[in-house]
């Protein structure tokens, strides 16, 4: 695909048009689908400018570095089939496998083997790349209710909305994992003892 014209004007009045050309109006359920997994990638890429940043090159850094662009090449076909009006499909068009789906929870157990198991709920945070895929996982989550709408009035692949969910998964693992690689300590959700003061 070759893009020579970033503007065009033919959605100021509020319709864009899907990639089998059927023209919807942006707010359209199947636009915030695939408008919120770009949103997703974009987080993720984020993720990935911290992990740079960082500039440790460790093993851990590396590997963090090779699993995110795989996940940000695979959020491009989401976003691609997503963008498909049902029943048009094209020249090459992506898919979103099981095998894709196993991938993602092959990565999950990988990072699992170095964790401890959870005994609390933890909060948000750590340092910047924890951080910011937590942030990355709460984005995918919506990402899922939304194609998990979707779904229920259009035609949307199983794999695709599975493939979301390992993915929310695998962001709070890696989350974890690089807060666990990186020597940053988890803030556990420390429940109020119900107890008031006077």
């Amino acid at each position: 695909m070759r893009i020579t014209k970033v503007y065009t004007r033919t959605g100021d009045a509020g319709q864009t048009r899907l990639a089998g050309g059927q023209q919807v109006w942006k707010d359209c359920l199947r636009v915030e689908a695939y408008g919120t997994v770009d949103e997703l990638n974009a987080s993720v890429g984020l993720v990935r400018a911290m992990n740079a940043e960082a500039g440790n090159g460790s093993a851990a850094s590396t590997q963090l570095e090779a699993d995110l662009r795989w996940v940000q090449n695979k959020l491009f076909d989401v976003g691609s089939i997503l963008a498909t009006a049902p029943g048009q499909t094209f020249p090459n068009m992506p898919e979103v496998t099981a095998k894709d789906v196993t991938k993602l929870e092959e990565m999950i157990d990988r990072c699992q083997e170095e964790l401890a198991p959870l005994k609390e709920f933890i909060l948000p945070g750590g340092g910047k790349v924890s951080a910011t895929l937590h942030q990355a996982r709460t984005i995918c989550r919506r990402a899922e209710r939304i194609c998990i709408r979707l779904s229920r009035e259009e035609a949307v692949a199983a794999e695709l909305n599975k493939y979301l969910n390992r993915l929310s998964d695998a962001l709070f693992v890696l989350a974890r994992w690089v807060s666990k690689t990186q020597g940053e300590p988890e803030f556990l959700w420390q429940r109020e003892s119900g107890a008031t003061a006077d």
